[in-house]
């Protein structure tokens, strides 16, 4: 075979998809971010309101999360084909996605940390600058939430398949995180300014801490097992892999490993015996119907046993 033949024969390991509407949100939120940490940090300066200057630094946090979003989609891009990445740039995104779930959850006990300090030895809280930054605060969070919401279910594939983008969720959840605790500020500072109950700001601010931390889990838990190439619970895949094959009577399924490679893309590789082996064309030919299966290793084996001790193997 010489070497246009065997071009013919290599394939693509680009299994991202387009997000290109989710990155440039992105760096539309980090400048409204950016901006808004330094007004609150200033006004927190200039009042000497402890509570404003707290949440801008606190904001600087998410800023940096969203800086990790969008490198994250500029590896994914930039080296979408290096072929030193075996299966493509996929989890570059999740691996973004896993480095703001840590961001998060560092916030969440930091939040549970301070409030507790606060709930114990109370600070005079400016009521006013407080509500009034809050309020904004919450404003553009909000708006930076439908931004981001907007892209996220607005990603797709050429095929036209919408997938979760684990790098914008992250992000999302960042904003969200943000829209929330403006909200529950704004609520405990307007009890602590019209009925006096100042330890409600931190009890609330616990609260928040939990909700905040649960959604860092949940994150967590969504791109660490991306990342170790476990199969997703919910998926039916390798179950359809094996009854497809198995299904001429003679093929068993001996191997099978399944994961994912990028936003809704998977890869298999699957082991076969059977007395009469088909090629592996035949094989492939089973799964094209799986549009999210695009990677697929086949290797076959003949039998010399019967069906029964190979299956109990």
């Amino acid at each position: 075979m010489n070497r246009a033949e065997h071009s013919r024969f290599r394939h693509s390991h680009d299994f991202v998809s387009d997000f290109t509407k989710g990155e440039r949100r992105t760096r539309i939120v980090i400048a409204i971010t950016g901006v808004m940490m330094v007004v609150e940090i200033t006004a927190g300066l200039l009042s000497h309101s402890m509570a404003l200057l707290a949440d801008g630094w606190h904001m600087s946090t998410h800023v940096t999360a969203f800086l990790i979003t969008a490198i994250a989609y500029y590896f994914t891009r930039r080296h979408s084909s290096n072929e030193q990445f075996s299966f493509g740039t996929g989890k570059i995104g999740v691996l973004g996605g896993f480095a703001s779930a840590i961001v998060l959850s560092v916030v969440a006990l930091l939040m549970a940390g301070e409030s507790t300090r606060r709930l114990f030895a109370p600070l005079t809280i400016h009521f006013n600058e407080a509500i009034g930054i809050a309020c904004i605060g919450l404003l553009v969070n909000v708006g930076c939430a439908f931004l981001l919401s907007g892209a996220h279910h607005e990603s797709h594939d050429p095929s036209g398949a919408h997938h979760h983008d684990l790098n914008l969720r992250a992000a999302y959840l960042h904003v969200l995180a943000d829209a929330f605790t403006s909200l529950l500020a704004i609520l405990a500072l307007t009890g602590g300014k019209f009925f006096g109950w100042s330890w409600l700001d931190p009890v609330v601010g616990l609260v928040g801490s939990g909700v905040v931390f649960s959604w860092a889990y949940q994150l967590l838990r969504d791109t660490s097992g991306i990342l170790l190439d476990r199969t997703p619970v919910s998926s039916d895949l390798p179950d359809e892999i094996r009854r497809a094959v198995e299904s001429d009577g003679d093929s068993i399924v001996t191997d099978l490993h399944v994961w994912q490679v990028g936003a809704g893309k998977f890869a298999a590789i699957v082991s076969i015996v059977a007395h009469e082996p088909r090629p592996s064309d035949y094989y492939r030919a089973l799964f094209r119907d799986h549009d999210e299966l695009v990677h697929v290793t086949i290797e076959t084996q003949y039998c010399h046993e019967d069906h029964e001790t190979v299956a109990s193997s």
